[in-house]
């Protein structure tokens, strides 16, 4: 009797053990791409705005997918003097051969700085980009209100130079990346098309008080509530998609909200929002907030929130040394 209870004890266990290190899946908008012929293309002069023809790069990394294709990109958008970001990520998270055997590629994507900085840094990011060759640089002006046209040119850049890559992540500088969950679980299974995961927001709606910092006028987003989207603090999507947003752009006219203007052209394209959340406890993998660091608990997350680069190099080293251990 004695060892049918430890029988049955040990199997409850190990399913437990088995589901809490799967991933949840749940889809939370129809997957139907609309009729192109019976959508209306906002204006070219609408469009010129996010057009990928109105803007030329100033370094480019055009070679890095030519003779490889990698599992995954991590490309972050980050300010033009922001070095000890880019630091602190090439030592982290962003550091290069992380994992054995996985084509894992970096890359930075910038603007340009404003006038009366401009000398000194563009000479820095020349020599920044010659030492590392992860640079990509666009000449729009790098500002929090042209964060939708960078994203924009993220995705084109994708879609144009880095086609074979089966996976992009969108990333914010303040961010952990637990690239180690994200390659070894949730992207072991995931699909490889038509496929985009992050915190899913289901409740948005434009705020209307000019005094705030994410204030939308009804002349620019008539809508009351947004589409189902995904935080801009960090997502993963199949690299087709970066092609179907950038499609769909010629359809949805800019906001300056861009994880909302994402959203927006993905209900154009018709692609379904995916929920990433952990089996058994159903916590978000994409934690939106910070959490105090503790070792396990960042092991069972994609992603943590609100690090500023010397954080991020404090908690890296005991992470990467322990996290198998969790």
């Amino acid at each position: 009797m004695n060892d049918s209870l430890r029988l049955v004890k040990f199997l409850i266990v190990a399913v437990v053990l088995t589901f809490s290190g799967k991933i949840l899946l749940s889809k939370v908008t129809p997957s139907r791409r609309r009729d192109s012929t019976t959508l209306n293309p906002i204006s070219q002069e609408l469009y010129r705005v996010i057009s990928p023809e109105t803007y030329h790069y100033v370094f480019n990394q055009s070679h890095v997918c030519v003779e490889r294709s990698p599992f995954l990109v991590l490309i972050v958008p980050v300010a033009p003097g922001d070095r000890d970001s880019r630091d602190a990520i090439r030592k982290t998270w962003g550091s290069k051969n992380l994992i054995p055997n996985m084509d894992i590629l970096t890359m930075f994507f910038l603007g340009m700085p404003k006038e009366g900085l401009r000398s000194n840094i563009q000479a820095s990011l020349r020599k920044e980009s010659q030492d590392h060759a992860d640079i990509i640089q666009m000449d729009f002006l790098d500002s929090y209100q042209n964060l939708t046209i960078k994203t924009m040119m993220v995705m084109n850049w994708l879609a144009t130079h880095c086609q074979t890559a089966s996976y992009a992540m969108k990333v914010d500088t303040d961010i952990f990346v637990n690239v180690f969950y994200l390659v070894n679980h949730m992207l072991r299974d995931s699909p490889r098309h038509e496929f985009i995961t992050g915190s899913v927001i289901t409740d948005g709606r434009p705020r209307r008080n000019k005094k705030s910092k994410w204030y939308l006028s009804e002349d620019i987003y008539p809508e009351d509530t947004f589409p189902p989207y995904v935080s801009g603090a960090g997502y993963v999507f199949s690299m087709d998609l970066a092609r179907e947003i950038s499609w769909a752009s010629r359809f949805v006219k800019m906001i300056p909200l861009e994880d909302v203007y994402v959203g927006l052209c993905l209900r154009v394209a018709g692609v379904r929002l995916v929920y990433s959340q952990s089996y058994l406890t159903l916590k978000n993998l994409f934690e939106i907030r910070r959490l105090e660091y503790n070792r396990c608990t960042y092991a069972t997350r994609v992603i943590v929130t609100g690090f500023k680069p010397q954080e991020l190099l404090h908690i890296w080293h005991d992470f990467h040394k322990g996290h198998l251990t969790c």
